[in-house]
């Protein structure tokens, strides 16, 4: 005889609660109050990256006035195709807070490359131009003077763009040693100069020039790729940072899947702490994203993979954590089956029910009196972390003798009432080995939180 009757609840009762949590995970990403958020969030991000970029601006400005009449008009061209190109982007990227999407970076990304183009055939004339005019100079032979003081501008016109760079410090990220390099050639320049080979020097230093401006520029607009890039990495993150806000809690539903009206899941609690460290995997995801020393492909990574890894994450994490308050409510439910068919069959009458050590993610135990003395208690648990069965043990502590067949027949009952209220059982109730623990008759341990250990194992 055995006073511990198993009842394996169906695991259809498991798929109608998946399709209730399924109605939860859902994010809503186009919510005009997420997008201010993430706007308003973001907003400093922007400031302070396109502060660095019209700060250079601003310097090269400066330098445009030092440089030759033979240069100045081509850089003062280039600055001003790069600096409305940072407006531009800037513009867009700030209209676009919230919702930077996969057309806003393709269009962003055309515009760059057209500026590039643009910028490239105008310098790549302007060079042409330079060795025609050197071709047909013949003040090299005619006038020593007026040859040296052509390379000197050549020259100073050089070591100004290499200040340039130097200052704006882009190089080494972007075309580490190029800088070094053209610097030797200068250097061979204004050595050929010293000597009086003027020819040579000329060439050298004009060639040395167009490389050091084209270097410039082309950094320039890898920063802006950069930037952008790392803009659009800041502002996906920050999306999931305010989805994963503005999950902190989903509605209870009731069997019908109607919001409990005044309830709430709290999400991280039911999850475990997993919305916690969904929060902090995106805090740290937002800071490489911050850090000046990311680089492009890394910041197209986080926008590409880590953002929507952690957004999946999140819908995951919402539903798994309303799929057990709700797997919560239905062991509530099965005992409360259970309770009402004992009383109409066997005239037991309901105690006290507590969940084990009073946490509602655990065992629900309810406990059961006759007027005989005999009593049973509910042990209803999961056969595992979030499987889909639920099992109801009916521990029977009886003071008489009570009939295998008489225990078999309460168990059938119970089945026979649970399928009546919408939980179907899989098989017949099973008997299983061993005396009920008499500890779990003290329902009130449970709720000063003495845990005791389920009796299946929960």
């Amino acid at each position: 005889m055995s006073g511990r009757k198993r009842i394996q609840v169906d695991e259809s009762e498991w798929s109608r609660l998946q399709r209730q949590a399924r109605q939860l995970r859902k994010v809503q990403r186009e919510i005009p109050q997420l997008i201010d958020a993430v706007r308003r969030q973001t907003s400093a991000d922007l400031d302070r990256t396109f502060a660095r970029v019209e700060r250079r601006q601003a310097q090269h400005e400066a330098l445009v006035g030092r440089l030759s009449d033979r240069t100045r008009q081509l850089e003062a061209d280039t600055t001003r195709r790069l600096k409305q190109q940072a407006a531009e982007l800037r513009g867009e990227l700030a209209a676009c807070a919230g919702q930077i999407r996969e057309e806003t970076r393709q269009r962003l990304a055309e515009q760059q490359d057209r500026v590039r183009r643009e910028i490239a055939s105008e310098r790549a004339e302007r060079r042409a131009e330079t060795d025609r005019l050197s071709a047909r100079i013949d003040v090299i032979d005619q006038d020593r003077a007026q040859a040296g003081r052509l390379v000197q501008t050549w020259l100073s016109d050089a070591r100004a763009m290499t200040e340039a760079i130097t200052g704006a410090g882009l190089h080494e990220r972007y075309a580490p040693g190029e800088l070094d390099r053209l610097t030797a050639r200068l250097a061979t320049a204004e050595q050929s100069a010293t000597q009086g080979r003027f020819d040579a020097a000329l060439a050298v230093a004009q060639e040395t020039y167009h490389s050091l401006s084209e270097l410039r520029a082309e950094t320039e607009q890898r920063e802006l790729e950069r930037c952008t890039a790392r803009m659009a990495a800041i502002d996906a993150l920050a999306t999931v940072e305010k989805e994963i806000e503005g999950s902190l809690s989903r509605p209870v539903l009731d069997p019908d899947g109607v919001p409990v009206e005044g309830c709430a899941v709290d999400v991280d609690y039911w999850s475990e702490g997993g919305l916690g460290r969904l929060r902090e995997e995106t805090a740290n995801g937002l800071a490489r994203a911050r850090d000046d020393r990311t680089g492009t492909d890394e910041l197209r990574l986080l926008l590409a993979q880590e953002a929507p890894r952690l957004e999946d994450a999140l819908g995951d994490t919402v539903e798994r954590a309303c799929l057990r308050q709700l797997a919560s409510q239905t062991r509530v439910n099965l005992a409360d089956a259970v309770v009402q068919a004992l009383g109409r069959n066997a005239y037991y009458e309901f105690v006290d029910g507590e969940y084990q050590g009073a946490d509602p993610r655990g065992t629900y135990y309810a406990k059961l009196v006759h007027e005989n003395g005999n009593e049973i208690v509910l042990d209803i648990s999961q056969t595992g972390p979030d499987s889909g069965r639920h099992v109801v043990r009916v521990l029977s502590y009886d003071h008489d003798i009570t009939a295998e067949a008489q225990l078999q027949e309460r168990a059938e009952a119970i089945g026979r009432a649970l399928a009546d209220e919408g939980h179907p059982v899989s098989g017949a109730p099973a008997s299983e080995p061993g005396a009920p623990d008499r500890k779990l008759l003290d329902i009130q341990g449970q709720r000063r939180g003495s845990a005791l250990p389920a009796e299946g194992g929960s």
